[in-house]
């Protein structure tokens, strides 16, 4: 009887508008555009993944800038208030103004702070091999193909105009040129103190920014202790 009740006088139902990105009926473009628009939320998910399973205090710090950028964007946009081109095209939008582009923001933040990362985190020798030089440019036109395909799309789905995308791209260079100089000046000295907190040995986070390599560091222990387990259980099997 309640069930018949409900469903005679159903309440007004909305969707999880999240990852609702609407494109032009039709347009193959707009669709692929569309998929593109949402890489945002992908580096979020994919920064938790990594703190969850990493727990590494720079990659916590990295994250931080991300956020930071976001509640920036946040401001800006209601201290500008300018509304979105072609206003009633969207039927979703988390707000109405426009001004600077949050996709266009965060993704420029992430991309010139992985540029610094790649070229002045990560120590380059000078016996650095052409193969490790090679990969950290083809990864860098990677990266800067996707911050600018994202920008596009905004404008090609009429969420932003030309003006909004340009300046949320600023507005992300600037937070993560500023965010990654404060994290290699400020917070990297103060990390060994971090790491060694009752908390922190607690949760398991570390420190590893004296680590050049930290995939090759990890292979290499990881191997090696493999080998080491290996022997020892051959030997205990005879």
């Amino acid at each position: 009887m309640a069930l018949e009740e409900q469903c005679s006088a159903p309440p007004q139902w909305r969707s999880i508008s999240l990852t609702h990105v609407e494109f032009p009926e039709g347009d193959l473009t707009g669709h692929m555009l569309a998929y593109i628009s949402l890489l945002p939320i992908a580096v979020l998910v994919g920064f938790v993944t990594l703190i969850v399973f990493k727990r590494e205090l720079h990659t916590i710090s990295f994250f931080g800038g991300l956020i930071l950028n976001e509640g920036v964007n946040w401001v800006l946009k209601h201290i500008f208030r300018e509304p979105r081109p072609c206003a009633g095209a969207h039927t979703t939008l988390h707000t109405e103004y426009g001004m600077p582009s949050s996709h266009s923001q965060l993704m420029w933040f992430f991309v010139v702070y992985f540029f610094l990362f790649l070229y002045l985190r990560m120590h380059q020798t000078n016996n650095a091999r052409c193969v490790d030089l090679l990969w950290r440019h083809i990864l860098s036109i990677i990266l800067l193909g996707t911050a600018l395909s994202v920008s596009y799309s905004r404008v090609y789905l009429l969420y932003h105009s030309w003006s909004q995308v340009f300046y949320g791209g600023v507005a992300g260079c600037t937070i993560g040129i500023m965010w990654f100089f404060v994290t290699q000046e400020v917070l990297t000295p103060l990390f060994p103190k971090i790491a060694a907190w009752p908390i922190s040995e607690y949760f398991l986070v570390r420190d590893t920014s004296l680590i050049p390599n930290i995939l090759w560091f990890e292979y290499t222990v990881t191997r090696s202790e493999a080998r080491n387990r290996q022997r020892k259980l051959g030997t205990k099997l005879q």
